[in-house]
């Protein structure tokens, strides 16, 4: 594995745990600033929503810049936002600052998977988009307890001032050890090669794709600790432990979902599709048993972020001449997914759905998805058009 891919990695693993770790100091940081718990929650909601609009307009706009230029800024910003962060004197400074970041992170995850297969050969694409979606999962194991720790001992204000040491740490390494050329030809091309991109149907698909897994991956897991507690009637103090396994799931379902991607990326991602809506149908089967509850969330962790490698690698094959608007789309659509499924999934709730039917959401839009991505497959096979070679 080489440094810049790690530096690459230690950038996403920033950003992950700066999205992530607000709610393990979400009550604190509440009575700090004078607000209701559900009005903090707000800063979720805005950093999402941030994410979705301004990574793939940031994008756009700084197409012609070096890659390696943006992405130490976009390292910058992310560290100065994390410093506006602790020092936040209000709730609406901290939203702004909240917001400022996430229009970094979302711009920083649809470059970095770019610059990241243009690292390695053609058959370790899948590996490249791996490695830094385990940014992600690898926060969520690392970063958000040990940032609620932090929080816990010092004060929500010294966490994000520990992630804003993070950010700073991994802009230096990058600065040091990716080559100034890296991703080099997704700054060629016009604005319009870029729009005309997003009109393939592959492409088209793999962000359908994204949507509706997101949509049944959070309408259950945003209630998935009341779902633990009151239905498999597992103790307070267990549900973190079961949480972690299922962080330690989705890594290696990362891993396993890249090397797939580097083998036979629409059949495999076929496949993983169709386990998850197995998975979100046996959720719901043995949800009142505490043993094949917790060993069916690991797995169900395991090919959640399985998906996530072959989704995007095929978006960047079929955007190779036009990545970066195409590329800025997929943690928007990540997004939209995720906003979709948490309130869809309130919504049932309120009107007597009850936590053990969630996964019943997961399995129908799994099963809606898997219908997708074998029509779009099928659809390219039938078709004589190629994949658009990088662009010069």
């Amino acid at each position: 594995m080489s440094l810049p891919l790690i530096a690459l990695f230690l950038a996403a693993f920033a950003f992950g745990t700066a999205e992530f770790v607000i709610a393990g100091v979400l009550p604190e940081v509440a009575t700090g600033l004078g607000v209701t718990i559900p009005v903090a929650g707000y800063l979720v909601t805005g950093y999402a929503i941030g994410i979705a609009i301004g990574g793939p307009l940031v994008a756009l706009t700084t197409k012609k810049i070096s890659r390696k230029t943006l992405i130490l800024a976009l390292g910058a910003v992310f560290t100065l936002g994390q410093v506006l962060c602790a020092l936040s004197p209000s709730f609406g400074w901290l939203m702004l600052a909240r917001v400022i970041v996430s229009v970094a992170h979302g711009t920083y995850f649809g470059i970095a998977a770019v610059v990241a297969v243009n690292l390695v050969p053609k058959d370790k694409r899948g590996f490249a988009v791996a490695l830094i979606l385990s940014g992600l999962t690898v926060s969520n194991i690392l970063g958000v307890p040990g940032g609620t720790a932090i929080g816990n001992a010092l004060g929500w204000r010294a966490t994000f001032w520990a992630v804003g040491a993070l950010g700073l740490v991994a802009t230096m390494i990058i600065a040091f050890a990716l080559p100034p050329t890296a991703g080099a030809a997704s700054t060629s091309g016009s604005f319009v090669r870029e729009f005309k991109a997003l009109g393939r149907q592959q492409i088209v698909a793999s962000l359908i794709i994204v949507i509706l897994v997101m949509v049944g991956q959070y309408s259950l897991f945003t209630y998935i600790a009341p779902l633990l507690r009151e239905v498999t009637g597992l103790d307070v103090n267990m549900v973190p432990w079961v949480l972690l396994l299922y962080g330690v799931g989705s890594t290696i379902g990362v891993f396993i979902g890249g090397r797939l991607a580097d083998w036979k990326l629409m059949p495999s991602l076929i496949v993983i599709l169709s386990l998850q809506a197995v998975a979100f149908t046996t959720l719901h089967l043995v949800s009142p048993y505490p043993l094949a509850m917790a060993v069916t969330v690991v797995l169900w962790g395991g090919v959640n972020f399985a998906f996530g490698s072959p989704v995007q690698t095929r978006i960047l094959i079929w955007a190779a001449d036009a990545p970066n608007l195409a590329s800025s789309l997929i943690p928007t659509g990540f997004n939209i997914g995720i906003a979709i499924g948490a309130v869809l999934g309130a919504s049932l709730l309120e009107n007597g759905f009850g936590y053990r039917n969630l996964p019943l959401i997961g399995a129908v839009a799994l099963i809606l998805a898997v219908a997708v991505a074998a029509v779009s497959y099928w659809l390219e096979r039938r078709s004589p058009q190629l994949a658009p070679p990088a662009a010069a």
